[in-house]
Order: C-alpha cells, then sequence, then structure tokens
C-alpha cells in the first residue's frame, strides 16, 4: 500500500497534523504504538492558553500565536473547551506588583481582537475568589481556557479519519528506509508500506526514531518531566489559580472533576520518556505551593491521582529547564524523500503547527497546501451556545441525569445525536458497566474511537477513572476481550 504521508506518533502534532494533511486531499497512515493521547498529549495541565510566563522569556511571538489559537480552538470545539478566570494573588510573589501588571498588560496587548475579558485587579469584592486564599490583599483575575487534552487530540484523528485517513493505533514503525523517490516502511502489525513522505511526531521518542529511519541529525530533544497532584477540592467556583513560587516558577491550581483540584506542573529534566513517573520530591513542591497560598491544607496522603508527562523540547541550549523554549521546532530532511520532525509543540498550538509541517513538507513532494482547518469545527464542536445544547440533550434525554448528560454532551458534543439516535429511554443504552458506561457508549469508543481497554476508556476518553470501582474496571476490561 503506498501513501502520500507516513506519520509517527498519535499525540496532538501527528494527529493535527493528519486532519491538516488529510483534508488537503492527502493519502494519510497514522501509526501509534500505544493509544492515541496516551503519553504526553493526556498529560498535560489542562489549558489552552498564550503561556503568560514565556513573556519573561521573551517569547512574543509564541504567546500572540498561542493566544489567537485560543480563541479559534474555543471557537471550533466549545464541547471540549471553555474559558477561564485564573486569579494570580500576588501574596508570597517574587515578581514586584508593577512587573505582574505590566506582564498582564502585555498579555492583553498580544490577545487583541480576541473575546476574552481584560485583566484586571483582584477586588475587595471578590469574595470567592479571595476566600481560599491565605493573603490576597493584592492580586490579578486574567482568563485562558480550560480543554480536555486527550480528548482534543482524539478529535483531530476522528476529523483526520472521516477525511479518509487511516489511524492505526496499538502499531509501531519498526524501520524504515529511503528507496528511490519513496520511504519503505515496516509496521508491527505485519505490513509493508510505502510513502512519498514520513512525518516523525513520536514526542518524546522523536530522537529514537531517526535510528530506525535511517537518519542522523545534529539537533536533539530536551526532556522535561510535568507531574500533577489531584486533591479533594480545595474551593468551590469555577475558577482557578496561579501561584508564584520562590523558584520563579508558577504552578496551577485548577478544578478537576467536579469535586477535586488538580495541583501543577514541575519542571524536572530526565533521561527519557519513560521516566513520566512522578517523584516525592516533586510531591512535596506541589504540596507546599498549595499549603503556602491555600487555607486548606495538603498532605501527600490527601493524593487521589497524579499524572506525569514528559514534554519533547527543542534543546536550544538554555541551562535551565524552566527556561527552554516551549516554542516548536520543524526539520526537514530532504536528502532524498523528505522526512519532517517534530521537536517540541504544546497543545495549544496543535493545529497552527500541523499548517506549518504542510506548508514545508507538501512542496518537497510536489503538492500545493493551502491551511484548511483555519475556521473549521472539530467533530461534533458546532453545538452553537453550549449552554443551550446542554440544555437540549437533557430534554431529548432526561434519563441521563445533570451528571452523566454534562460529561456526555462535554465528551461528544453534537456526535451525541448520532450515537444515541435510537435510543428511547434508560433500556436502549444497554447494559450498566458502572460509573455511568453503558454497552452503546463503550461501543461507540470502540467502533468509533480505537479504544481497545478500559485504561482506553476510564483514562482518557471518559476520565471516569476515579469514581469506577474495582468491578467497573473488570467489567469494561471483560467487554473489551469479548469484542475484540
Amino acid at each position: 500500500m503506498a501513501y502520500d504521508l507516513l506519520i509517527v506518533g498519535g499525540g496532538i502534532n501527528g494527529c493535527a497534523i493528519a486532519r491538516e494533511a488529510a483534508l488537503s486531499g492527502l493519502s494519510v497512515l497514522l501509526v501509534e504504538r500505544d493509544d492515541l493521547a496516551q503519553h504526553t498529549s493526556s498529560a498535560s495541565s489542562k489549558l489552552i492558553h498564550g503561556g503568560l510566563r514565556y513573556l519573561e522569556y521573551h517569547e512574543f511571538a509564541l504567546v500572540r500565536e498561542a493566544l489567537q489559537e485560543r480563541e479559534r480552538l474555543i471557537r471550533a470545539a466549545p464541547h471540549l473547551i471553555h474559558p477561564m478566570a485564573f486569579v494570580l494573588p500576588h501574596d508570597h510573589a517574587v515578581r514586584p506588583w508593577w512587573m505582574v501588571r505590566a506582564g498582564l498588560y502585555l498579555y492583553d496587548a498580544l490577545a487583541l481582537g480576541t473575546t476574552l475579558p481584560r485583566s484586571r485587579r483582584l477586588r475587595a469584592k471578590d469574595d470567592a475568589y479571595r476566600a481560599p486564599l491565605t493573603g490576597a490583599a493584592k492580586g490579578f483575575v486574567y482568563y485562558d481556557a480550560f480543554v480536555d487534552d486527550s480528548r482534543l487530540t482524539l478529535a483531530n484523528a476522528i476529523d483526520a479519519h472521516d477525511a479518509g485517513a487511516e489511524i492505526a493505533t496499538r502499531t509501531a514503525l519498526l524501520a524504515a528506509r529511503r528507496k528511490d523517490d519513496h520511504w519503505r516502511a515496516t509496521l508491527s502489525d505485519g505490513r509493508t508500506v510505502l510513502a512519498r513522505a514520513v512525518v516523525n511526531a513520536a514526542g518524546p521518542w522523536v530522537g529514537e526514531l531517526f535510528a530506525k529511519v535511517g537518519v542522523t541529525t545534529a539537533s536533539h530533544v530536551r526532556l522535561v518531566k510535568g507531574s500533577h497532584i489531584v486533591v479533594p477540592r480545595l474551593y468551590d467556583g469555577d475558577h482557578a489559580y496561579i501561584l508564584q513560587q520562590p523558584d520563579g516558577r508558577i504552578v496551577f491550581a485548577i478544578p478537576w472533576l467536579r469535586d477535586y483540584t488538580a495541583i501543577g506542573t514541575t519542571d524536572i529534566p530526565v533521561e527519557r520518556p519513560e521516566d513520566a513517573r512522578i517523584g516525592s520530591d516533586e510531591i512535596a513542591y506541589l504540596c507546599a505551593a498549595a499549603n503556602t497560598h491555600f487555607t486548606t491544607t495538603i498532605a501527600p496522603e490527601d493524593i487521589v491521582d497524579s499524572w506525569s508527562g514528559v514534554r519533547p523540547l527543542f534543546d536550544d541550549g538554555a541551562s535551565d529547564a524552566k527556561a527552554v523554549t516551549r516554542d516548536y521546532v520543524l526539520e526537514l530532511d530532504d536528502g532524498g524523500p523528505p522526512l519532517l520532525s517534530v521537536f517540541g509543540g504544546k497543545i495549544t498550538t496543535g493545529r497552527h503547527l500541523a499548517e506549518d509541517a504542510l506548508a514545508k513538507i507538501a512542496p518537497a513532494i510536489g503538492l500545493d497546501a493551502r491551511p484548511v482547518t483555519h475556521d473549521r469545527a472539530f467533530p461534533g464542536g458546532d453545538t452553537g451556545d453550549f449552554d443551550n445544547f446542554l440544555s437540549a440533550v437533557r430534554q431529548r434525554f432526561p434519563f441521563l441525569g445533570e451528571q452523566r448528560s454534562a460529561r456526555m454532551a462535554h465528551a461528544y458534543g453534537t456526535r451525541l445525536w448520532e450515537m444515541l439516535g435510537d435510543v428511547r429511554t434508560i433500556a436502549d443504552m444497554g447494559p450498566e458497566f458502572g460509573a455511568g458506561l453503558t454497552a452503546v457508549e463503550l461501543g461507540w469508543m470502540r467502533t468509533r474511537e480505537w479504544a481497545r481497554s478500559a485504561d482506553d476508556v476510564l483514562d482518557r476518553r471518559s476520565k471516569l477513572r476515579l469514581t469506577a470501582d474495582p468491578a467497573t474496571v473488570a467489567a469494561v476490561e471483560a467487554y473489551f476481550r469479548e469484542n475484540q
């Protein structure tokens, strides 16, 4: 089988490139050795943001690009992305008040033309924002957005698939070599395929892939681990906090799954992608960050969940992990059939990175690439006003209940109409597996979203791991064994 593009890696960058390429008319095969978004792309801080702290490192172009993308993504996926207020208390600050205020003015200026509110001072009447904090005599409020990172990655893959791309999960690239005007690639599923170009979007494994394709490069990836902890909810409200730390870093506290607060992230240099495990030093650091700022204190035994991801940053020579550029670098090797390698990137800029990737690789294979996803809604994203959409879901399917209807409306958007097209009563949803999961939803995840295990369902597609008891986990695993 021959393809225009073989993409290696099913994270946000690989799936976004597959989407852009397939919608541009290219034949695409994306291979991912595990599940989509199983690694870094489901281990983020769940934010679509410009990167306020990047201003300290003069990454103005990156922040401007990310703020523009924030606006596009909110419009394109209102079921997965929603605006969120961030409170930045100045107590325990390590930066002068005037510097923070100037940074927020600049952030607002770079966001010119977008619709989220401008930053402002924390006011005396902001009781809900101030009550959880140990101080907060001074501070600021600004706006960014929250995202379901793994489902946004999945939405890219779904749109790519609907446009003709083949998405092959649990399929690794074993080796590839240039032969005449194409790549000849051997896959773990037993196939040998041809491709006019290869995209190395392997994330933390981007460096390891060079050996598999027989290419050397002077560029290097710098691996930086970021970890988060989850504790019972520290405060009421849908807002988040951005907490300044003595080492100059910042830590976010974010509402998580109604009953919890997620706290992160860290910046720890690591040697291997497999080092994505939270350490005791990171736990202590994040607990201390929360305890300095919040009246409700936490200890390691309060942690109910955690996640760690390894960011594949381009090694720009910075000595400090927190100072390494978060911008992406696209490296084209055209010494034969082209190889495009992706260094860095983040959830917010995945779509824009895909445009740049196509613009870079298409001419190398004699194609004319024009941006196609600039104003395109993601699958399920044509909800209009999301609150009105959720009301319509609850009116049509009252038996779902308040909590499950909200979860499913956010996860699937308007694709929920198709999933539940023949459902009239709760009995039509099929057997219950616990935690609100039914046969109808598991069948959809299996046939339409490449789910193959309980981890795929509970960790990435539904976020129900914290509410799923062992019996639910076992029942979901049994479902997949019986429905291979």
